[in-house]
């Protein structure tokens, strides 16, 4: 059976991620190929939210990504190019003030609109593919009681077309993913920290133990850790499940 590649409509599935993955149990997929869906009744990383995703409004696709030789400890190279290639996109639609909450989250102001998950499956020492999950907030308006949320219509007041936004936004991960597996993390990192949220103001974290504690961020490690400069100008690394900031 040969490799399919090419986009995938589904009018509701519970993830788009999951989707994705039981599909490659039964086929053999080509590299980038897509998972849209009008209405996903179950997205991770929208968990304890109170709204609902309104059906059709959203962009909310997973993209498969394989890789020839990708080592895992360049993975971050990922959070890096698909944080970018988003924001390039946003930033040609005039949204105003984007910033990417580490590790993956897309702001504008201090607002959310989009959220990514990165699934990646890895053999030994290399990442042997990558299963992308994101949900943008497009022409939604209704958020219920939920704070710090915003889409691109209610920043802008403008209706966007999701098919021509999916497009736009594939064709800009194609462009960041030409040199994701020969770059190091150290060399793609200037552009992502340019658009890090909170960097080097006074911010408040929670560790896993649920304590707050303030501190700066100042970098991103090479393995994609977030660095904090704490009191006493005392510098430490946490991981992905260390720590989360609060604003």
């Amino acid at each position: 059976m040969g490799e399919l590649s090419q986009i995938i409509k589904l009018d509701a599935t519970d993830s788009t991620n999951l989707y994705l993955k039981d599909l490659m149990q039964s086929n053999t997929l080509g590299d980038f190929t897509v998972i849209v869906a009008k209405n996903q009744l179950k997205g991770r990383g929208q968990m304890g939210t109170t709204w609902q995703s309104e059906k059709g409004k959203n962009l909310t696709f997973s993209v498969l990504k394989k890789f020839m030789s990708f080592q895992v400890v360049r993975q971050f190279n990922l959070n890096i190019c698909i944080s970018l290639a988003i924001c390039d996109v946003l930033k040609e639609l005039s949204i105003p003030d984007l910033k990417v909450k580490w590790p993956n989250d897309i702001m504008s102001g201090s607002s959310k609109i989009c959220g990514i998950l990165i699934e990646n499956v890895l053999k030994g020492q290399l990442v042997q593919n990558s299963i992308i999950g994101i949900g943008l907030n497009v022409n939604q308006t209704n958020y219920g009681n939920l704070e710090k949320v915003a889409s691109l219509k209610s920043l802008t007041g403008m209706h966007f077309e999701l098919e021509e936004l999916l497009n736009k936004i594939l064709e800009r991960l194609k462009f960041y993913f030409i040199e994701i597996e020969e770059k190091s993390v150290v060399q793609l990192l200037p552009d992502y920290l340019e658009l890090l949220f909170r960097k080097d103001k006074p911010s408040t974290f929670r560790n896993t133990e649920g304590q707050l504690f303030m501190g700066f961020i100042r970098n991103i490690s090479p393995e994609g850790k977030l660095i904090l400069e704490l009191e006493d100008k005392v510098f430490k690394e946490y991981g992905l499940k260390e720590v989360s900031l609060l604003y």
